[in-house]
């Protein structure tokens, strides 16, 4: 799961994630959808199974809730996460927040980084699927796509999509490219989906308080 362009700016989930852990000691046309999207963890399963229909309904741009913190990067994206979550070094000019489940496994991830290369919105949810398979990840998969989605400061297009890594982990991720008024900044949310049903919530509220 990349967050940008450059493997050094959009390391897949895996990799983010070893490298944080050495570092640390890693309105738009839209179906109506609930806030909580359910997906298995077969690799057959239907939830899984491409689908050209936007299900973006769910986001609506707001403030942060009350507790929460924000993070911000060099050029003024603010990525806000829960609490709970907790913020990992990465590489500079990026932010990251992850969620460690009661066995000290990584049960969900958040991440901002600025736009680094020539991707679009008009383009950006073929792009990313494209590079997320670029940066080694096998069996990506589209599972909804949305374009001209308004953000707090800004508009963009999001894909959701599921994946396995190089290492065999399996996640799905929520990837939105937005365009603020000055800078534009790719967000990144993703999980294992034995926990999809159980974070999401969480990921799509942080991308509803996001600001590029």
């Amino acid at each position: 799961m990349g967050t940008a362009i450059s493997r050094k700016g959009a390391l897949g989930l895996g990799a983010a994630i070893a490298i944080a852990v050495a570092v640390a000691g890693c309105g738009a046309a839209s179906t109506p959808t609930t806030r909580s999207t359910s997906v298995s963890s077969g690799a057959g399963a239907a939830a899984e199974r491409p689908t050209t229909i936007p299900s973006f309904a769910w986001l609506k741009p707001s403030p942060a809730p009350a507790g929460w913190r924000v993070v911000r990067i060099p050029t003024g994206a603010a990525l806000p996460y829960p609490p709970g979550w907790q913020l990992l070094a990465g590489d500079r000019g990026t932010a990251t927040a992850v969620l460690m489940d009661s066995r000290h496994r990584y049960a969900g991830y958040l991440n901002v980084t600025p736009q680094q290369g020539s991707e679009t919105l008009s383009d950006w949810p073929k792009f990313r699927v494209g590079h997320n398979a670029d940066e080694g990840d096998r069996k990506v998969v589209t599972l909804a796509t949305g374009s001209g989605l308004t953000f707090r400061m800004g508009h963009g297009s999001c894909v959701r999509d599921a994946y396995t890594t190089s290492t065999g982990n399996r996640y799905v991720e929520l990837a939105c490219l937005v365009a603020g008024s000055r800078t534009s900044a790719v967000i990144v949310g993703a999980a294992p989906p034995h926990t999809w049903a159980a974070v999401s919530p969480s990921i799509e509220r942080a991308i509803d308080s996001f600001t590029a």
